[in-house]
Order: C-alpha cells, then sequence, then structure tokens
C-alpha cells in the first residue's frame, strides 16, 4: 500500500516553479496524477501514483511524502481527508490499569485519544462518506476493542479528558478556578485534588490569571474529579515541578484503581513510574503513525530507545537512544567563564538568596527545585531582565536568554525571524548544530504564530542559539517536546556548550534530561512562595544527592543504562536510603 500525503501549511505553488507536477513521470506521459486544487495545493493520486519519489525531491518546500507502506497495514483506522495523515491501530484501555502512549509528537497519539473518547468516529481511511458504526464494529470484531467501541457508539460511556494545550483553556472559561472546579466535582473528591496539587491559594484566582503550571494542575483536577468510566490524560508534566508530577501521579494511580486511565506522556522518568502497559507509536510525524498492542512499561521504554519493536520486526530509527553511564565521580577541568556573587531578590511575598558561584566555559550547569523556589527569578537576575537588591550584577559577559513561556506574537516565517537573528543561517555549520538536529528544516516556511506549542518551543530554543554570546540560559526548554526532541537537545546544548566554550544554564523538571546534559547542579531549596534559597553548584554526585533526598525518591540504572526510578520501599530503594546514597549509589543497581 502506498500514500500520499501534502503538508498544506507547506505548499505554496506561487512561489515554487509546480516542479511536483512538471517533472511527476505520470503526469507527462498524460495522467492526472498530480493537481491544484482551487486553494492552489498540490492533490496527488494515490491510485495512479508509483512511488517514484522524484516529487519528494523536487518541492523546495518539503511539503510532498510519498511512503510504501507494509502489507500488514492494510486496514488504516482514521484518516483526515485526501493527502493526509493516516492512523493505524488504537491503545486498548483496560479496567484498573493505567496505559501509556508512547512516541514523537504528530505520529497520532492525541488523534487515538480522540477516537477512544468519542470526539472522532474512527473512518477506516474513507473521508469521502460518513462510514456506519455497523462497519466500524465490523472491522473491529474478535479484539480486545469491540465492546469499548460498542459502548462509544451507544453513547453509553462518560469520558474525562484533560487536553493537551492547557494555555487554551481561559479562552474557553472564564472566572476563578472555584467556579471551574466546582463545575466538574462530581465524585465528591474536589479538596483531596485541592490540597495534593496544592491548589488551595489560587481558588480565587481569576483563570486568565494563571501560570502554565497553575493551569496544568487546574486541568488534572477538573478532569479527575469528574465522575467517568474512562479518564484520557494528554501531557500531564509540562510547567510542573518533579514534586508536582510525582502528586499528579499519585492521583492518577488512585483514579486507575477501578477503572481505565489512558495517559499520553514525554516524561520518561513519569511514565515508568506511573503505567502498567505502555502502546508504542511510530511512523512518519504527520504522515503516518501505528500503535503498537500493549507491551509492559519497561519493556516498551527500552524498545522504544532502542528504535526497534522485536514482536513487529520493525526498526523505527537508525540509532537507539543511548544513556551515558556516567558516575559523576570526576568533574571535567574547565576555566571559569563567570562569577556570579551573593545577591538577594525580595519581592511583597516571596525572597530569593543566592549563595553565589561560578559558570565554566563549555559546561551544561542545571537548575533543579520545585516550581515558585526562584529558578525563573535566578536566571533573569542572571540575563539583567531584573535587577538584584542593591543593584545589576556586574559582569563581562554577554547573555542569551530563553524564558520559561514563549510568545507566538509574530506573522513572520521561521526562516525569516532566525534570518533577523543570524547571519550565519546558511552556514554548513548552522544547519547541522541548529536547524536539522531541533528539527526545524520542516517548519521554516510556516508563520511562527501558527505553530503547535512543542514547535514554538524548539524555534524559541534556535532563536536563543543564534545569539553571539558567551552564555546561554535556558528556562524549561523540554516543555512540549518528545522524547526524541528531548534527546536531540541535549545534543545541540553540549555541542553548543563545548564547540562555542561557553556556559549553558539548563532549568528543566526533567529529570532524565538533567541527568544526561548536566556536569554540574545547582540545587535550589525552601518554601516554594515565601522564601528560596540557591545552593552550589555542586558536583552531579552531591547536588543529586541533596535533591532526590529532599524528593524522597532513589534513582538506580537497568541493564540498558536507562535510569529508573526505585518503587518506594523496595530492597534498592531501602538499601540505597539506609547509605545515604540516592544517585546510582550501588554498584549491583547499575
Amino acid at each position: 500500500m502506498r500514500i500520499a500525503v501534502v503538508h498544506k501549511d507547506k505548499c505554496h505553488s506561487k512561489k515554487c516553479g509546480k516542479e511536483c507536477i512538471i517533472y511527476c513521470p505520470r503526469v507527462r506521459s498524460g495522467d492526472e496524477t498530480v493537481l491544484l486544487d482551487e486553494d492552489g495545493k498540490a492533490v496527488i493520486s494515490e491510485e495512479l501514483c508509483v512511488g517514484c519519489g522524484i516529487c519528494v525531491k523536487k518541492c523546495p518546500f518539503e511539503a510532498i511524502d510519498i511512503v510504501n507502506l507494509p502489507e500488514e497495514l492494510e486496514y488504516p483506522t482514521h484518516r483526515y481527508g485526501p493527502n493526509t495523515f493516516v492512523l493505524y491501530g488504537l491503545p486498548i484501555p483496560v479496567e484498573g490499569k493505567v496505559t501509556g502512549i508512547l512516541g514523537p509528537n504528530g505520529i497520532g497519539k492525541s488523534t487515538s485519544l480522540q477516537i477512544l473518547s468519542g470526539q472522532i468516529r474512527p473512518n477506516l481511511g474513507i473521508f469521502e462518506e460518513t462510514v456506519a458504526w455497523d462497519e466500524i464494529l465490523k472491522r473491529f470484531a474478535g479484539t480486545e476493542l469491540f465492546d469499548y467501541l460498542k459502548h462509544i457508539s451507544g453513547k453509553e460511556i462518560k469520558v474525562a479528558v484533560k487536553p493537551q494545550y492547557v494555555t487554551y483553556i481561559p479562552k474557553a472559561f472564564s472566572g476563578t478556578v472555584r467556579e471551574l472546579l466546582a463545575s466538574t466535582d462530581e465524585r465528591g473528591a474536589l479538596d483531596h485534588l485541592v490540597e495534593d496539587l496544592t491548589l488551595g491559594s489560587i481558588l480565587d484566582r481569576e483563570i486568565k490569571n494563571l501560570s502554565g503550571g497553575e493551569l496544568q494542575r487546574v486541568a488534572i483536577a477538573a478532569c479527575l474529579a469528574r465522575e467517568a468510566d474512562f479518564y484520557f490524560l494528554d501531557e500531564i508534566t509540562p510547567y510542573l515541578d518533579i514534586y508536582q508530577r510525582m502528586a499528579a501521579a499519585n492521583l492518577i494511580r488512585e483514579v486507575a484503581g477501578n477503572r481505565p486511565v489512558v495517559i499520553v506522556e514525554h516524561d520518561l522518568a513519569i511514565l515508568d513510574m506511573l503505567a502498567d502497559t505502555v502502546h508504542v507509536a511510530y511512523g512518519k510525524p504527520a504522515v503516518f503513525g501505528v500503535i503498537t498492542g500493549p507491551k509492559g512499561v519497561r519493556v516498551g521504554i527500552n524498545e522504544y530507545l532502542e528504535g526497534y519493536l522485536p514482536e513487529e520486526n520493525v526498526r523505527f530509527r537508525d540509532s537507539a537512544v543511548v544513556f551515558e553511564k556516567r558516575a559523576h565521580a570526576e568533574e571535567t577541568i574547565r576555566e571559569d567563564l563567570f562569577s556570579f556573587p551573593e545577591m538577594t531578590k525580595s519581592y511583597d511575598r516571596f525572597t530569593l538568596t543566592v549563595k553565589g558561584g561560578e559558570v565554566k566555559k563549555g559546561e551544561v550547569l542545571g537548575l533543579v527545585g520545585p516550581n515558585g523556589i526562584g529558578k525563573s527569578t535566578f536566571a533573569k537576575l542572571l540575563a539583567g531582565v531584573e535587577e538584584p537588591d542593591g543593584g545589576p550584577v556586574e559582569g563581562k559577559v554577554t547573555i542569551s536568554y530563553k524564558p520559561q513561556y514563549v510568545k507566538a506574537d509574530s506573522a513572520d516565517t521561521v526562516e525569516f525571524m532566525l534570518r533577523q537573528i543570524t547571519r550565519r543561517f546558511d552556514t554548513s555549520f548552522y544547519q547541522h548544530e541548529v536547524i536539522e538536529p531541533l528539527g526545524l528544516k520542516q517548519i521554516l516556511q510556516s508563520p511562527v504564530n501558527t505553530l503547535s506549542g512543542g514547535e514554538l518551543q524548539r524555534v524559541a530554543i534556535a532563536a536563543c542559539l543564534s545569539r553571539d554570546a558567551d552564555l546561554y540560559i535556558l528556562d524549561e526548554p523540554s516543555a512540549h517536546l518528545d522524547v526524541e526532541q528531548r534527546m536531540g537537545l541535549t545534543k545541540v546544548l553540549k555541542h553548543h556548550a563545548e564547540g562555542k566554550e561557553c556556559g549553558v544554564i539548563v532549568i528543566d523538571h526533567d529529570i532524565y534530561l538533567i541527568d544526561m546534559i548536566s556536569e554540574r547542579l545547582v540545587v535550589f531549596d525552601g518554601k516554594p512562595g515565601v522564601a528560596g534559597e540557591a545552593k552550589g553548584p555542586f558536583s552531579m554526585r552531591d547536588g543529586m544527592n541533596l535533591f532526590l533526598s529532599e524528593l524522597g525518591v532513589t534513582f538506580r540504572r537497568d541493564k540498558t543504562g536507562r535510569p529508573r526510578i526505585n518503587k518506594p520501599g523496595s530492597y534498592l530503594d531501602r538499601e540505597q536510603r539506609s547509605h545515604g546514597e540516592y544517585y546510582y549509589a550501588l554498584p549491583d543497581s547499575e
């Protein structure tokens, strides 16, 4: 089977020579294999296309994908229209279990949730007419999904959904947090949810005035407060600190005690801890996606990182994601780049105290700690966005800063915006070190204000790294990035730091990312929203031991080298705690 996908947002027939039509062998022989629709966008006949791939290579905007699929993918689950994304397979909700979906962005995870939540009727790839439920049920007869879809078709199932992008909530609801949550409290569990998600202090705040992290926690509480037959949560971790992620995971486990829960999540530490089984999603983003059958969570995550699925005999990535087995015992000797002084910053209700320290040339310095403890304030003090008590930080280094929340307020294309920042755009170095690893080539002609959350995040990272500076500060760069993009981010930042002999500071809550990318750590401690203290920089072992002891979890490595959180109370957890070592302490645990 062959599918042809035309990315309408990238197809610009008025800017190109219509190479897809001119060079198509079937068109030249007289067939109407490629046409332009009324909007000037290419339309490709999959029946006439021979899969030569010439149009794919000739299109200057990379707007076309032609993919030859294996025979076993004969029956699609859903397709939005001609020359659009195709989804194969669906995850299977299981009563009393948390089912995870793991895969890159744009691969159909959210589409599958919309189908299972009844928002979209699966059309089996037939988009010319409405497909009857009888036909859909016939396709799924004999599968574990038959009964579930039968209930969906009869509208017999009540579903609670937490959407992916919580920043859209203020556009859909106006009022206070208390009013929103009261309208969803169907289980009588609201007080418990508010306490565990620490929402008490913002109950009387207007929804429109909440931060991203506050919106995320409100969205999780609103979803879990409903009385539903199934719960679907699309990305629970963006903007949440590790403490809030653990609290959300525990609440989801409670709800899953007697009903199915399906989650989409890119934080592997949380997914590993929370899910009972995972479905791996693979394919080509925005072209086609395949949802595998259920796998054990450890096996599924490791197969995904390996890029090879033995049961399906499918290799979907050229290389494996490898976690470096480093003990962090020996520090690389580096020259000091910049010393930040002891300083304080006081607000009406919050005070940050910084002990002082240094950033070294060529290193990535990680910043960890809960939300509301002063990490972003510290970044703003260094970047000169805010001044500490007593005057500005004096330094002889130039700083490039990516804030926590990035805005899409420009109609310029991504390429135009980046060219305004750097003169190196056309150099092979810039293309190989920034554009390609951040996956920006496909969206260079897209207006910035049309980008998704993950796309906008990658553009903001590129913009930060495009400026000439001695020190680069990135606040939560992993938000809305999938696992592969996060791994690509670690390589980009490491190469940038070492190649330019500059300093890079990364604030993030993904423990895997911090562990892979950081050479040293600054640990923030205190009482969130009241007082924070920046301690360090420490070596990775000392810093992570301090941080993880405050968090109350211990880390081990499995045989693949992947970091894993020990289950509370397990033998390894007790053994490491007894030695006061929370961070890869025991040889037999590695």
